[in-house]
């Protein structure tokens, strides 16, 4: 029995090794069906519009392909949505299609999760606000709070017309009062609650405090 096995051994670890390379290229080439996650992507923003509805972050494509292909597109895939029709605000309809993915020869799409995405758009518009100071915590005893300074007062906002004009005064973090005295200085960063617009610079203020000690 021994002698069988030891007798052409090169021979037969050549044939096992080739017939493990060919199951290995037979799996590699057997077509399967997948469903891979794709960001959605935007090409040609119009520059004066905005996104006013909710977007789709991403959706679910049903590809078929071989094994490998599948294996190495997972992950690197993204739904590009060309958006050089849109010249005027509204609704529009995009159909997500083969080429929106970019999928190499071989690949074939079956369907997409959703088929469509549906946005709408709106001027974009900017408007300066108001920012408010909260306090928090108590002021030291003898002090008194004078006046205090917000510079800059006011923070300008871009956005969706209607989201800029529906939009609330931004407020500041919460000034600590424990910390305040005459003439400090307090870098607070400031907050929108409205998430669909966004400041035009950083969004900071300094505080300066003028303060008295009660005698």
């Amino acid at each position: 029995m021994k002698h069988f096995f030891r007798q052409n051994l090169p021979e037969k670890v050549l044939a096992v090794c080739a017939a493990i390379a060919l199951w290995l290229n037979f799996a590699a080439q057997t077509d399967l069906a997948g469903l891979l996650a794709a960001p959605v992507q935007f090409r040609h923003y119009p520059g004066d519009l905005e996104i006013s509805s909710v977007v789709t972050e991403s959706i679910q494509a049903e590809v078929q392909g071989s094994a490998g292909q599948l294996r190495d597109l997972a992950g690197k895939m993204s739904a590009v949505i060309d958006l050089s029709t849109v010249t005027s605000p509204g609704e529009r309809t995009f159909t997500i299609n083969a080429r929106d993915l970019h999928l190499p020869s071989g690949v074939r799409l079956v369907r997409t999760i959703p088929a469509q995405v549906r946005l709408t758009f709106e001027k974009r518009a900017k408007r300066f606000l108001k920012v408010e100071i909260p306090f928090s915590g108590q002021l030291r005893s003898g002090i008194t709070v004078e006046r205090i300074e917000v510079e800059p007062p006011l923070l300008e906002i871009v956005g969706p017309e209607s989201k800029v004009n529906a939009a609330r005064n931004p407020m500041s973090d919460p000034l600590d009062l424990r910390a305040v005295e005459d003439g400090s200085e307090h870098r607070l960063a400031v907050y929108i609650a409205e998430p669909e617009v966004r400041f035009v610079t950083v969004p900071s203020v300094k505080v300066k405090v003028h303060a008295s000690r009660n005698r």
